[in-house]
């Protein structure tokens, strides 16, 4: 990954410090998105309960079954965030965090006041940039209604927000 990559990760990184010293707001995700000639990464916050319905270790099998699916949803980067096909990109590793889900292994409580968010991060190689990404979060996860954008794809950053049912996040001005 060249210098400015890591610059461009790193301001992303220092927003989204910024973005989660904010209020735990269901329904809401945080996507910061970096954008590179030939790398997109994105990083995701977003309470657990968008994704399983709950904010705490799995009680049930049917509570079980929902973590699995959502943790099956999203690992499939590919499907959940689809890159320009034009770009040619293809996904790379998934990493994922949340804690409150790991059962009885220690740290598994959930956050302040019985909060608790999953983090992840996502990274695409590109043969060219894309000019957008067609976010799955709405389709995949009902509980979904807004997705906070922090883009950063050259220069300077910017904000969007998407709603139910705008799914397309343009990257070109």
């Amino acid at each position: 990954m060249s210098g400015r990559a890591w610059v461009a990760i790193g301001a992303l990184l220092l927003g989204a410090d910024a973005l989660a010293a904010g209020p735990h707001e269901h329904g809401v995700v945080k996507l910061d998105v970096a954008i590179e000639a030939n790398r997109v990464t994105l990083l995701m916050d977003t309470p657990l309960a968008n994704l399983v319905g709950f904010e705490r270790a799995p009680r049930t099998d049917g509570e079980r079954q929902r973590v699995d699916a959502a943790l099956t949803a999203l690992q499939a980067a590919g499907a959940l965030f689809r890159v320009d096909p034009a770009a040619g990109c293809i996904a790379g590793p998934v990493s994922m965090n949340a804690s409150a889900l790991e059962g009885d292994k220690p740290g598994a409580a959930a956050g302040d006041a019985g909060h608790a968010d999953l983090d992840a991060s996502y990274s695409f190689k590109c043969r060219a940039a894309p000019a957008h990404i067609d976010l799955r979060l709405f389709e995949s996860f009902p509980a979904v209604q807004r997705i906070e954008v922090q883009l950063l794809s050259g220069a300077k950053p910017s904000r969007r927000t998407l709603t139910r049912p705008a799914a397309r996040l343009t990257l070109r001005p």
